[in-house]
């Protein structure tokens, strides 16, 4: 019990004097989860609203294909970006393997599929809602799903905020291509793994605790832009 509580008061002093190792780790978490969703996102939400703008064969399964990957497990991305970065892989010869550079890959591609999947739904009610219009004003496939995107907006946001929490709470797929290297490819998630199984119990729980603030804090900001966005649309 004194070791737990010894283990607690030495973590909330990590926290509170900003402690560089600590510091470090979020900072390098926090950089590799944006720079992440903001890759995925560049692709993801205009896929998502273009699949749910457009008619054309196969789309069922399109859609059943992208629902289908959001359970897609981590270590299995986190194996398949091994396999394409290592130095017999097809892009082996770039050498990014082990760098932020394969982590931010990697969770892009893990993030990808929730935010195609989630902005389609999003926009295909809005399309539902707007088609008659959109169409009598001659708009196409592209014009049509930019418009919706622009009208979903805060919708969006809160997409994007639920792609960032996955990315910044995921494990297995960094681990794998990051390596876990101290001081260059160490993240809250892969930290906290490894302090705990060391005995550094400090640095893991002082770590556990920056991480569920980031995540109450993505959960209070989804909920302001949700009732901004209610109170926006009357």
């Amino acid at each position: 019990m004194n070791t737990l509580s010894l283990a607690f008061s030495e973590a909330i002093a990590m926290v509170v004097t900003l402690d560089p190792k600590l510091g470090e780790i979020v900072l390098l978490s926090l950089r590799v989860s944006v720079s992440s969703v903001a890759l995925a996102g560049v692709f993801a939400l205009p896929l998502g609203a273009a699949v749910a703008v457009a008619a054309f064969p196969g789309k069922r399964g399109v859609v059943t294909t992208l629902n289908a990957l959001l359970g897609l497990p981590a270590v299995v991305v986190g194996l398949a970006v091994y396999l394409l970065l290592s130095r017999s892989g097809p892009l082996g010869a770039f050498g990014i393997l082990f760098t932020p550079s394969a982590m931010v890959i990697a969770q892009a591609v893990l993030v990808f599929p929730l935010l195609a999947a989630l902005t389609r739904q999003v926009v295909a009610d809005a399309w539902g809602e707007s088609r008659e219009q959109l169409v009598s004003l001659g708009a196409g496939t592209w014009t049509s799903a930019f418009a919706l995107l622009v009208d979903v907006r805060y919708t969006l946001v809160t997409i994007v905020l639920a792609g960032f929490g996955r990315a910044i709470a995921e494990v297995g797929a960094v681990m794998i291509v990051g390596g876990n290297i101290d001081g260059a490819t160490r993240v809250m998630t892969t930290a906290i793994a490894l302090e705990t199984s060391k005995g550094d119990l400090p640095l893991a729980v002082g770590l556990g605790i920056v991480l569920l603030a980031i995540v109450f804090a993505l959960n209070i900001a989804a909920t302001a832009i949700k009732d901004a966005a209610q109170r926006h649309h009357g």
